[in-house]
């Protein structure tokens, strides 16, 4: 028998890559396969807008901590804004188009997908599942259009994972069915708040917590953003101040009793986090593996040595599961069977594995990779943020043990 150094290339195992075997060196298990042709037409259009908006500009909206706006109109056209949702001027798409979009935009950036879903899974889901046929009427088709921004204003300075302990207060401002509301406290990251034109706001009541539309202007309404981040710099998050405001009866979402209304709205966020991260990832990795095919090292490029090999394969299997992962939750979403404890178990492993796959990938790119010619960086930084907010993984982990074990350990 021969040894490996008596072997010709010919003989060598794998050594070869042919053009069709490189074919698709992001979906090696041709996950592809899998989807619809009306499916890969979304994504398709989706990863065109994003080649085309998003990633010439993100390295400058990121450094210079812009969000941009003009984009909102685009994106409602692009039809991802609320494209979950039926009537109303709404797309009406499966959870797995949404989830496909949310992955092509957040292989952009992670503060791109954040408006989709801020807008989409958050505002507009608590407007079409909780609100009057008038208050619909009156906001989904102008914010599906991207006409109108909306934001989701539940988090607290003293409340993130905790949110029965919000303070914030809606008391009763007078009687009968003509009776107002005056709302006041605080909330803290609260996204696009300080662009939105109506904001929907949790707020503890003498009947739980309840959802409340406060359009733009509102006196006593101050959103100011947070400056010097370090993350999720191409985005705006807000805090935000409530003092003596006071709003009409129409103002009440009428559906929605307890924390049954938010929380509905954050695991569809969710969903589209699962998705979003492998965008994230993907784009990591792409960088990576095209880098390392062009630098030279040590007389050969850089793919061509076993440690890079290794990161590039790692990278490639969790990427490909977390799709997969992300696929089939999707599936049981667009079949109306899927369970809260299924989208934590997702979000968890999607979100921690990106950041994975994120921080390894800059190791590829050695020195350039901490510039903003190069995305992996980027992603890692935004992905802390990702995997901090709509549940950290302290949360999910408590979630799925309570569901493993049938005792809950929150407290």
């Amino acid at each position: 028998m021969k040894t490996g150094e008596e072997m010709t290339r010919e003989e060598m195992p794998g050594e070869e890559v042919t053009g069709e075997a490189m074919a698709g060196p992001s979906d090696v298990l041709d996950l592809d396969s899998l989807l619809s042709a009306d499916e890969l037409e979304l994504r398709q259009k989706v990863r065109d807008f994003t080649e085309q908006r998003i990633k010439p500009d993100i390295a400058g909206w990121y450094e210079d901590a812009v969000f941009p706006l003009e984009l909102a109109p685009e994106l409602g056209e692009l039809g991802v804004l609320g494209m979950h949702l039926e009537g109303y001027g709404c797309p009406g798409r499966s959870a797995v188009e949404y989830g496909l979009a949310a992955m092509e935009l957040e292989a952009g950036d992670s503060g791109i997908r954040t408006f989709v879903s801020v807008q989409g899974s958050l505002a507009m889901t608590a407007i079409h599942t909780w609100g009057s046929e008038e208050q619909k009427e009156e906001w989904l088709p102008r914010m599906a259009a991207g006409e109108v921004i909306g934001c989701f204003a539940l988090t607290e300075p003293t409340a993130g994972s905790d949110p029965a302990a919000m303070a914030t207060v809606a008391q009763r401002d007078g009687s009968g069915d003509d009776a107002g509301w005056v709302l006041n406290g605080a909330k803290r990251w609260i996204g696009l708040a300080s662009a939105a034109g109506v904001m929907v706001v949790w707020a503890m009541t003498d009947d739980g917590v309840r959802g409340f539309l406060v359009p733009a202007g509102t006196p006593g309404v101050t959103a100011t953003p947070i400056k010097q981040k370090l993350s999720m710099r191409a985005s705006i998050q807000c805090d935000v101040a409530f003092d003596g405001v006071r709003l009409g009866p129409e103002a009440l979402l009428p559906g929605g009793f307890g924390l049954r209304g938010p929380f509905t709205c954050l695991n569809e966020a969710r969903y589209g986090i699962a998705w979003g991260a492998m965008g994230a990832a993907r784009d990591s990795y792409e960088a990576a593996l095209a880098y390392s095919q062009d630098r030279l090292q040590f007389g050969k490029p850089l793919a061509g040595y076993q440690l890079t090999q290794e990161k590039l394969v790692n990278m490639l299997v969790e990427i490909q599961k977390g799709t997969l992962l992300a696929l089939h939750l999707g599936r049981l979403k667009d079949a109306g069977t899927i369970r809260p404890e299924q989208i934590s178990l997702a979000k968890l492993n999607n979100v921690r594995e990106a950041i994975a796959v994120a921080r390894e990938a800059r190791t590829i790119l050695g020195g350039n990779g901490i510039t903003g010619d190069y995305s992996p960086l980027r992603h890692a930084a935004n992905l802390e943020s990702v995997r901090t907010y709509e549940g950290t993984d302290e949360v999910h982990t408590l979630i799925l043990g309570r569901h493993i074990t049938g005792l809950g350990a929150f407290h």
